[in-house]
């Protein structure tokens, strides 16, 4: 039998579960679970070599790439692709200032020059660490950047561990060039103070390797290194004490909690005020109508980061700019802070991910004032989408987020769904904000023709598996037959699933279409929270469970990625807002009904006696979520507010929880 907390215990002792000593290892990995909310790859003991990875790391004013990689011999090489996202070269689509870096400082011990072997092991945290050990000198390297400048830091922290004084000498170097841009030049600086110390037992000497950019003309700015990784720990561990998930199984915990940071970091500072954006070395300083509208956006009210709520709203009204009487498509992203728009893939259903995303990022901030900014949007965008319903019921649009990379038709079934979310969430936004009766009618009337509608046009037998085709003549299985089950439209649950599974299904998830070998994980991550909410819990779990773990400890780590081949498995940011959106709308089955209230459907796995999610912050409220089973038919869901129980109650596993804070 599994640990059982009692509900004492946990009023008590939910702020531990962010940072407990997980236990508890995949069976076969390259990267392990550290005990200090980290992944460690233990370099030493790997024979599975060479190996070369990259993961993204980001600021308010800096993104950075970092390539790191150990050969057969056990070298690292590692490099460093830095863009500067409010810093545009040229008013062409992703044209910011970049920079590759690989400079490290060159370092003498009692004058000899310091010759680095293998590091012991490289361990991320938020900030990525390479830890070695040279005879009585321990060194942790650390690459992270700034929370709110324009540099990157590799900070080298030096320990003499012996008993004897170590003289250290430290090679001064200084680069710069400067770029033309479109409104200023810019200069790019790489600089190491050189310095000589005499390290006594037990001193540490700190060498940074500072990388920035500033307007040509204006004096750099003066930073310290130390104090800017205290700050960028100080940002992680704010992340980490919110929306806090505890499960039995270690892994999703560790995957969750990193999905946390990653969504969280990639905020720039730019003309539109704070912008979440992608990343990924080509997304910045820009919104996307799926990307921050419908993945981010409706995640950020749960997870209570001040920053991402305000990107979020930034986001939402940036949109409100092209919503005008003549109902022309709005535009799929404003990209380059939002001074350039792009509309080359036509309408791909960009209404319908706003009116879906803004229904649900109003309904979970749980404030009248923010609902009330984003309702004429919502209505404009529910307005358009009527206007593109055809004779058939479903909704037309040109293409869908693939942009035309694959044949979508004249009206496809991603677009409908969205369009159906849309309107079902818009009649509880319209009745929580005590709108006449015929708007909830109107908006309810509609939700339930295109569901209907759905069901007409795209239900379809395929190969024997009763789902759904993504458009009309289509004939083979497509990632977006998830998304009826995201939206709770089960009809044809258990051929969908099973075609999704058998037929789509990869150790990197669901591929686009059978027999194609590309990927993008976002409609994996879609597709498992439609899985978890249809009720198909063990099924959705054992998925679960190896897609995260081959995210987390595997080959590519620590996040989910866009696509592959295209995206190159790009760590972009709105992906892991998916992530964790699996466990709060698929696991437990969070649906919004109003500012204060929601129905809760846990699907609570049977090898499970419990989990937790604690420090929500949405609703208007910062609460926490117990579910527990009681015995092997029932389910017992606790809501605590302040340490103290504010809901209590038990019903058949698989029944719905209304809820009122």
């Amino acid at each position: 039998m599994k640990r059982m907390l009692p509900l004492l215990y946990l009023c008590l002792s939910l702020s531990v579960f962010a940072g407990q000593k997980d236990t508890g290892q995949p069976v076969t990995s390259r990267w392990q679970l550290g005990s200090n909310q980290d992944i460690i790859w233990n370099i030493a003991s790997d024979s599975h070599l060479p190996h070369k990875d990259n993961l993204e790391m980001s600021g308010r004013q800096v993104s950075s790439i970092v390539t790191y990689g150990i050969d057969t011999q056990k070298k690292l090489s590692v490099s460093k692709q830095i863009i500067w996202p409010s810093m545009i070269l040229k008013y062409d689509f992703r044209s910011y200032l970049m920079s590759t870096d690989s400079v490290t400082p060159q370092l003498s011990l009692n004058g000899k020059a310091l010759l680095l072997s293998s590091p012991e092991k490289i361990s991320f945290d938020g900030i990525l660490h390479f830890s070695y050990t040279k005879g009585e000198i321990v060194i942790q390297r650390s690459i992270f950047p700034s929370t709110d400048k324009p540099a990157v830091f590799d900070l080298w922290e030096i320990q003499n561990t012996g008993k004897k004084i170590i003289n250290i000498d430290v090679k001064d170097f200084f680069a710069r060039n400067t770029y033309t841009g479109a409104e200023n030049s810019y200069t790019v600086t790489t600089k190491i103070k050189g310095l000589q110390v005499a390290l006594k037992k037990g001193e540490k000497l700190l060498v940074p390797v500072e990388h920035s950019a500033f307007i040509a003309g204006n004096e750099p700015l003066q930073m310290n290194a130390l104090q800017e990784m205290e700050k960028r720990q100080a940002m992680i561990h704010e992340i980490n004490a919110k929306l806090v998930l505890y499960t039995p199984d270690p892994v999703l915990n560790r995957a969750f909690q990193f999905a946390k940071i990653r969504t969280s970091e990639c905020i720039f500072d730019s003309k539109m005020g704070l912008v979440h954006s992608p990343g990924g070395g080509r997304y910045y300083a820009g919104i996307w109508a799926n990307d921050q509208v419908e993945y981010a956006g409706p995640f950020f009210p749960y997870l209570g980061y001040t920053a991402g709520n305000e990107a979020s709203m930034n986001a939402y009204k940036k949109f409100m700019d092209t919503m005008t009487p003549f109902f022309k498509p709005i535009p799929s992203s404003y990209e380059m802070q939002g001074m350039m728009t792009s509309t080359g893939a036509g309408d791909r259903g960009d209404a319908s991910m706003y009116g879906w995303g803004a229904c649900l990022y109003a309904l979970e901030s749980g404030d009248v004032n923010t609902a009330k900014v984003l309702w004429p949007a919502i209505q404009w965008c529910l307005e358009y989408t009527q206007r593109q319903i055809t004779s058939d019921g479903v909704v037309a649009s040109n293409s869908d987020e693939m942009e035309g990379r694959i044949a979508t038709g004249k009206a496809n079934l991603s677009t409908s769904c969205l369009a159906y979310g849309a309107f079902t969430n818009a009649a509880y936004l319209a009745k929580a904000l005590n709108e006449p009766s015929c708007i909830i009618e109107k908006y309810t009337q509609t939700a339930a023709n295109l569901k209907q509608a759905i069901e007409n046009y795209f239900g379809a037998d395929i190969e024997g598996y009763h789902t759904y085709r993504y458009y009309a003549g289509h004939q083979t299985f497509r990632h977006w037959i998830c998304l009826p089950l995201v939206m709770g439209i089960n009809e044809r649950k258990e051929g969908t699933i099973r075609a999704l599974f058998e037929k789509l299904w990869t150790p990197d998830g669901l591929l686009v279409e059978k027999d194609l070998k590309t990927f993008w994980d976002r409609a994996t991550l879609y597709a498992l929270r439609g899985i978890f909410k249809g009720g198909e819990t063990e099924l959705a779990l054992g998925k679960l469970t190896d897609y995260s773990r081959q995210r987390l400890l595997g080959e590519h780590v620590p996040y989910p990625v866009e696509a592959w081949p295209e995206g190159n498995q790009a760590h972009l940011a709105a992906e892991s807002a998916l992530y964790c959106r699996i466990y709060l709308e698929g696991m437990l089955g969070i649906q919004p009904t109003g500012f204060k209230s929601f129905t809760c459907l846990p699907r609570l796995p049977k090898e499970w006696e419990e989990m937790t999610l604690s420090n929500i912050n949405a609703f208007g409220s910062t609460f926490t979520i117990h579910v527990k089973a009681i015995g092997q038919k029932s389910i017992e869901v606790n809501i605590l507010k302040e340490g103290k129980q504010v809901y209590s109650k038990t019903d058949l596993t698989g029944s719905k929880f209304n809820v009122e804070l």
